[in-house]
């Protein structure tokens, strides 16, 4: 399973923090990584510089093997639980389509 880190301009990422993202990620979803070829991690502020409450967004975006790519986004107040939250929440839909193919 490769996982790509990705900010946009109001964000900087340093080298540890995507370290530590990537390392979230692949812990997090090691269960499904057998059936997982890729996670696209996009993480954004959505009102640059000027303060908002839950302005961090994550988008995570999974390409399933033999299934059409699975993309969920979550909006928090920093970027620990915005990446938590997606990550939360890609696991439910990673449980519920790999379910379903286990089933058939």
């Amino acid at each position: 399973m490769i996982v790509q880190f990705n900010t946009d301009h109001n964000i900087t990422a340093s080298e540890t923090m995507s370290a530590g993202v990537i390392a979230r990620i692949t812990d997090e979803l090691s269960h499904y990584s057998s059936h997982i070829t890729r996670v696209e991690a996009h993480l954004t502020e959505e009102n640059g510089h000027k303060e908002g409450v839950h302005d961090k967004r994550c988008v995570l975006e999974a390409r399933v093997e033999g299934h059409n790519p699975i993309a969920v986004t979550n909006h928090a107040g920093n970027n620990h639980e915005a990446v938590g939250g997606a990550i939360d929440k890609l696991k439910s839909a990673l449980e519920t389509v790999i379910g379903k193919a286990r089933n058939h």
